[in-house]
């Protein structure tokens, strides 16, 4: 199913969505319980999503799902508390560091398969700055939003680190791996 951009409203409302869940995370040490019934219908279809918190332009939490699980409001609330509260690169968020907060959500396109022949066909394949990847080997998986292209802009080291990332060497190839695409619609 192709998914259209939201609206502004909905945008603005998924926005306040992520900061609600924070702000009753650092009062309640819980996540926040919705009622889709308050949602309009383009809120509550489910969506994968990523929620990227940020200080002074440094991540300061990054959680989201590559598959549509959720109903997409729930899926906001549920990855910005993450964000805030579990990310384990990043001790739990402080009241200090919520006002200083820039949040960015990441809508996700479901991922398609990428069929390629070798490492270079796969490299010559990527789209900078437009795919985000999901790379897998067996138990192994990593995924970089397209926004990662911004600090690994050439094609095979945004590969090199994403095997990384998933666990493997940076030299690591195998004719098994697989590797999907997606892109994402930024709501900040």
């Amino acid at each position: 199913m192709v998914h259209m951009s939201l609206n502004k409203e909905n945008q603005k409302c998924l926005l306040n969505l992520a900061k609600r869940s924070i702000q009753h995370g650092l009062q309640t040490g819980q996540s926040l319980q919705l009622d889709l019934a308050d949602y309009p219908d383009e809120l509550t279809d489910k969506r994968a999503t990523f929620v990227t918190l940020q200080i002074h332009d440094q991540l300061r939490g990054c959680i989201g799902v590559l598959e549509a699980i959720r109903p997409l409001a729930v899926d906001i609330s549920e990855n910005a508390f993450s964000a805030a509260f579990k990310d384990p690169r990043f001790p739990p968020l402080s009241r200090k560091e919520y006002d200083l907060l820039d949040i960015h959500i990441s809508l996700l396109t479901p991922p398609e398969l990428v069929f390629f022949e070798s490492e270079q066909d796969l490299i010559s394949q990527l789209r900078p700055y437009i795919d985000g990847l999901i790379l897998e080997e067996g138990f192994r998986r990593g995924t970089f939003l397209p926004s990662v292209w911004e600090q690994l802009p050439k094609p095979d080291i945004y590969l090199r680190h994403l095997k990384q990332k998933a666990g493997l060497n940076p030299d690591y190839w195998s004719d098994t791996i697989k590797v999907y695409r997606y892109q994402t619609e930024i709501i900040s």
